[in-house]
């Protein structure tokens, strides 16, 4: 609509993206002089509440922040408590956990793929509308997604939520009896996999790339999932590394007026989390197999330097990485042992953990500080999505910027890119909804320069 000599356009509704939020714009003589992805959801206060309760408790209610990645919410918080117990589980303990998140970044990355960004792509409105176009291709990536799930149960105790997660291990573990049938079906979901990547290099990528600085953790000798050391790759090149402890050291949260949602700093500058940073960190320590998926995708060998800055490339690492969870799966499978027990005893200890994972979707950092009887005294929770916001507002205004100088794209052009720009940092700005509304104010020096709008809800 017209207002005041601007251009204001208002959609309803993003149903691709995780969460309730908004995007606006503010264009002027033809320069976009701000880009602000507005989270208007209440806050849902989780670490307050974790205060005063058990030590035992955090894994099961975090668990309930993300109905996508549960497993990571979960992993971070027994990192954390275990660490401020003083507790190391065993090698067995650890390699399930590991096959639980396998299950989790199988289903999450395949969910994002086939239902949420592969629609982009191929000029489809929804995953529904994909089917009828590509049924065969949206039927594999059902059954990958089945194989994540089936994972999930069978660890987890379910697919959503997992009962079977406690402090020091699970409260029971598998026999290899029952984790046989798992791995046919997982050997079916390795071809499957090969076949989306297949079938995501075949994409068209527009040219992109993203400026902020990566975070990832970085293991010694294996792809980082349920631990390793907060790694830095700069936009110039270099890198850095810090304890998991001195996290918030370089990872400052601030409120923005124009979020519910914290923004994150490292060491001041804008940072991203997620796929692209793993591959540019960790991505000379995939498997021989994903390795060979990555070469055949376009990516590139990481262990030649390959790096991978597009943000609408994002899809083939997401690819790549399904192929590793599948494999990396099965690996755990056929080298499982039962352990003598379940879980490792987790005595209460005053003090302070620090624990973090690889979340689908980036770095999840939990800390807690426990009294002496195992009490939560405080907890910090630092998601990926908002540690990546800032990005994901730098990106847009770049790109929006430079279409609007190479075209000069009338508002349905605008709206296009500016939903695919965040879709391809997959956000989980909430589990409960999917809601976004775009205003992009344009004015000219003369005309007023609006900066009114809202939120149809």
């Amino acid at each position: 609509m017209t207002h005041r000599g601007s251009r204001v356009l208002h959609v309803g509704s993003l149903s691709r993206v995780e969460g309730e939020g908004a995007l606006r714009l503010n264009v002027h003589d033809g320069t976009v002089t701000d880009a602000r992805l507005e989270i208007y959801e209440p806050p849902r206060f989780f670490e307050a509440f974790l205060r005063g309760r058990s030590y035992t408790e955090p894994p099961d209610i975090t668990a309930r922040v993300c109905g996508i990645c549960p497993v990571a919410y979960q992993m971070s918080a027994c990192a954390a408590i275990e660490d401020a117990c003083g507790v190391t589980v065993d090698p067995v303990i650890r390699d399930l956990r590991r096959l639980l998140y396998c299950g989790e970044w199988i289903e999450s990355q395949v969910l994002h793929i086939y239902l949420l960004h592969a629609p982009d792509f191929l000029g489809r409105a929804s995953a529904i509308e994909l089917a009828r176009t590509h049924r065969a291709d949206v039927e594999r990536g059902l059954r990958l997604k089945k194989a994540g799930n089936s994972l999930m149960e069978l660890i987890g105790g379910r697919a959503v939520h997992p009962v079977n997660v406690r402090l020091g291990g699970f409260h029971r573990v598998p026999t290899r009896a029952e984790l046989r049938p798992l791995a046919e079906q997982l050997k079916q979901a390795l071809d499957d996999a090969w076949e989306t990547v297949r079938w995501v290099a075949g994409f068209e990528f527009p040219d992109a790339e993203v400026e902020a600085d990566l975070l990832a953790l970085a293991a010694p000798d294996t792809y980082a999932i349920e631990g390793g050391t907060p790694t830095v790759l700069r936009a110039d090149g270099s890198t850095a590394s810090f304890p998991v402890r001195e996290f918030t050291g370089h990872v400052t949260e601030t409120h923005v007026e124009h979020s519910t949602a914290l923004h994150s700093r490292l060491d001041g500058r804008l940072h991203l989390t997620g796929s692209l940073a793993r591959f540019a960190i960790g991505g000379a320590r995939l498997s021989p197999v994903a390795l060979e998926a990555a070469v055949e995708a376009g990516l590139g060998d990481p262990r030649e330097g390959a790096v991978c800055r597009n943000p609408f490339r994002s899809i083939l690492v997401r690819a790549v990485e399904s192929v590793y969870a599948v494999a990396e799966a099965l690996r755990i499978i056929d080298a499982y042992e039962p352990p003598s027990q379940p879980y490792t005893d987790v005595p209460p200890v005053a003090g302070v953990g620090h624990g973090a994972t690889e979340a689908p979707r980036g770095l999840l950092y939990h800390r807690y500080e426990l009294d002496a009887d195992g009490l939560v005294t405080s907890a910090l929770l630092v998601p990926p999505t908002a540690q990546n916001q800032g990005a994901i507002e730098d990106d847009l205004r770049r790109l929006t910027q430079r279409a609007i100088g190479e075209r000069d794209p009338d508002d349905a052009e605008l709206t296009a890119l500016c939903e695919r720009a965040i879709r391809n940092h997959d956000p989980c700005i909430s589990c409960s909804t999917h809601f976004l509304d775009l205003t992009v104010v344009r004015t000219s020096s003369d005309t007023p320069h609006d900066i009114s709008g809202g939120c149809d809800a």
